[in-house]
């Protein structure tokens, strides 16, 4: 049985936008914008499940270095001007990889996909992607503590995984980069805990970074590359 499962996903935000970068990614995939005691959410679609939201933090700090957390997106259109219009940057277009990568208002990497044979009715997240320095150590950690099935692209170098518990995309990409992670990121994942506390996963190699108080009710903590993820205990769903 997996030791927790995927729960949303959150994206911190400059506290003076947090409301316009929430609408920003609301309009991007065609959902809406709902204020919530601590930030703003991007609602999950009618019929997905709750792991598609992305709630949105607001937070002191600014935006310091790349995150090394992103999405992908495939686009029903044959090129990103809709999300340009929106407020997005481009920063690299299609050259040897088929993708554009752009930039949201607040300047959070995300790759968009062309259409593909099956345009999808709206732009829709199709994977979440995690930089990393061992890409199979980590698809291999986490689909311990989730589930799923890990697989390798030995000749590029990425492992992703498929089926992990509560995961709402395709696919969960763990992608090999030369930097080393040193700053916090600005999107991170939610887990929802098997059980009331993460000592499961704090002995499979998660780190304590910070325990319920009287601020927030859930455990901080970081996979075995330092990245940052929140994990709710059983008894507080």
């Amino acid at each position: 049985m997996p030791n927790a499962s995927f729960r949303d996903l959150c994206l911190d935000a400059p506290l003076n936008s947090a409301e316009e970068l929430s609408r920003f990614w609301a309009d991007v995939l065609g959902t809406v914008s709902t204020e919530a005691t601590r930030g703003y959410r991007v609602e999950a679609r009618p019929g997905e499940p709750r792991a598609s939201q992305i709630w949105v933090n607001p937070v002191p700090e600014p935006r310091a270095g790349k995150t090394r957390v992103h999405l992908d997106l495939r686009l029903p259109e044959p090129d990103p001007s809709p999300l340009v219009a929106l407020g997005a940057r481009i920063v690299t277009e299609p050259g040897t990889d088929p993708w554009w990568v752009l930039a949201d208002p607040d300047g959070n990497l995300f790759c968009a996909f062309p259409p593909g044979e099956t345009p999808p009715a709206r732009t829709t997240p199709f994977e979440l992607v995690v930089d990393c320095s061992d890409a199979l150590a980590q698809a291999t950690w986490w689909a311990a503590q989730v589930g799923g099935t890990v697989h390798e692209a030995e000749s590029k170098g990425y492992a992703w995984i498929e089926g992990a518990a509560g995961f709402p995309w395709n696919d969960w990409v763990f992608d090999p980069v030369p930097e080393p992670k040193t700053v916090k990121n600005r999107l991170h994942w939610d887990v929802d805990l098997a059980g009331a506390d993460p000592g499961p996963l704090i002995d499979a190699g998660a780190t304590l970074l910070r325990r319920p108080d009287t601020d927030i009710f859930w455990w901080v903590l970081a996979d075995p590359e330092g990245n940052e993820f929140d994990a709710f205990g059983s008894e507080t769903r």
